[in-house]
């Protein structure tokens, strides 16, 4: 496909604008207007707009490229959240130096096996991998190692870390970002969304190498190393229980017969948006799961004037949202108000239920926000909230630097973490400070 050649500037000027911008990212300085340059804008892929990959034929010639090429590899991939069911691949977008860029549409294959053989045991670059990663796993394609540029971007301190914010950051280029919402189950997909993504690829070798600048820089690189690798070897998640208790608004219920008329009307929904393979939310919004629930109407005209109760699938589909709160309504199967949970309970009830864990939670907070701002690093990358909650209202019963680490490491802590913060948090757990009162 023809196409105008990409925005750029010389060389020299790029490297001296990354370089002085890595720089001031390292030492966490936020250039001023006056000092930031003005940055290119980025339209158009440097070779053209790749034509997408459909057939077999394809997709065998993108992974010979692809392994032909060297160094590592740029993935991305394009959804259709907020449009289809579920959160599947729509366009798989990969970059090599050699190799080009390349456009795969996955629907028409069972399986992405020979860009996966291709890649090898190749370094992939992703921005925010664990969003991208369960649905390239579904398509058989698993890195051996990995680079995030996105984790990389918060552990060396970048005060913005969105693709377009680092690479206008580090590498002087805007990027447009105007698709990224877009529903990428299209077909055929529109020539700009094609730009887009393939320059989403363009950019990430690039930004990998200004990172790992400031990191080194920094000695923060082995801190990176070890997050990429979590994200890497993170286990899937579990069927979570009671998946309609995410319904937004359920907090408003407290009667155990409405919450089961939310779960009906919940499970009748997402079986609904199986079928049709749309997202739950374009049949029916969670507010009016939750109005009809607390209305309980027992005749569709009563229904269809229930809040939020409007469009195709509310007519349509009348008769089912009925019934679901008819079963609600006979039900002998009534869920609990709350389900059992092995986390603390909410931090605004600690000073009331244990004053003495609420002490070590206020000390312990205000010491690693300390530690993570002499570091450059977000609080929450150097510790998560939930690590920190959790050791806090239930301490090692012998609170020394062995028993700590060994408790953080328990609770997922990477080893530079519980090398940074397991000294400050044994002090505060042995000596917390004294509770303000409210």
């Amino acid at each position: 496909m023809t196409s105008t050649p990409h925005a750029t500037k010389p060389v020299q000027d790029r490297a001296e604008s990354s370089e002085t911008a890595a720089q001031q990212s390292s030492e966490g300085l936020e250039p001023t207007p006056e000092e930031r340059p003005e940055p290119v804008l980025l339209d158009t892929p440097r070779d053209g707009v790749p034509e997408v990959i459909t057939t077999p034929a394809g997709l065998q010639r993108a992974a010979r490229a692809i392994a032909a090429g060297t160094g590592p590899v740029a993935v991305d991939a394009e959804r259709a959240s907020g449009f289809r069911y579920g959160q599947r691949a729509f366009l798989v977008q990969l970059r090599r130096e050699g190799s080009g860029s390349w456009l795969i549409d996955p629907v028409p294959f069972e399986n992405l096996d020979p860009l996966q053989e291709a890649i090898g045991d190749e370094i992939w670059i992703l921005h925010a991998a664990s969003q991208d990663l369960p649905c390239l796993r579904e398509l058989g394609m698993e890195p051996a190692r990995l680079f995030d540029t996105e984790l990389a971007a918060r552990i060396a301190g970048l005060p913005r870390v969105g693709l377009g914010h680092a690479v206008e950051a580090l590498l002087g280029l805007r990027l447009a970002k105007e698709h990224s919402a877009a529903d990428w189950s299209t077909r055929p997909l529109p020539e700009p969304w094609l730009r887009y993504a393939a320059l989403d690829v363009e950019v990430l070798a690039e930004l990998r190498i200004e990172l790992i600048k400031i990191l080194e820089a920094d000695g923060k690189l082995d801190f990176a190393e070890q997050e990429f690798e979590a994200v890497r070897t993170a286990p899937a998640a579990p069927p979570r229980v009671d998946p309609w208790r995410r319904t937004s608004g359920l907090h408003q219920i407290r009667d155990r017969r409405t919450l089961a008329a939310v779960r009906a009307l919940w499970e009748t929904r997402e079986s609904l948006a199986q079928t049709r393979d749309t997202a739950p939310g374009r049949l029916i919004p969670d507010s009016a799961l939750v109005a009809a629930a607390k209305a309980m109407p027992k005749s569709v005209p009563t229904l269809l004037k229930t809040p939020g109760f409007h469009g195709r699938s509310a007519s349509k589909d009348a008769p089912k949202w009925l019934r679901a709160l008819q079963e609600a309504a006979s039900t002998t199967d009534l869920p609990p108000n709350q389900v059992p949970s092995n986390s603390p309970p909410p931090p605004k009830v600690w000073a009331d239920r244990d004053p003495v864990a609420a002490a070590r939670l206020a000390t312990a907070r205000a010491r690693v926000a300390r530690t993570a701002e002499a570091l450059n690093i977000p609080t929450e990358n150097l510790l998560t909230p939930d690590t920190l909650r959790r050791l806090c209202w239930n301490p090692p019963q012998e609170i020394d630097p062995d028993t700590v680490a060994a408790a953080l490491a328990d609770l997922g802590a990477r080893a530079w973490q519980i090398e940074l913060v397991g000294p400050v948090l044994t002090v505060a757990l042995l000596d917390p400070d004294e509770l303000t009162k409210r």
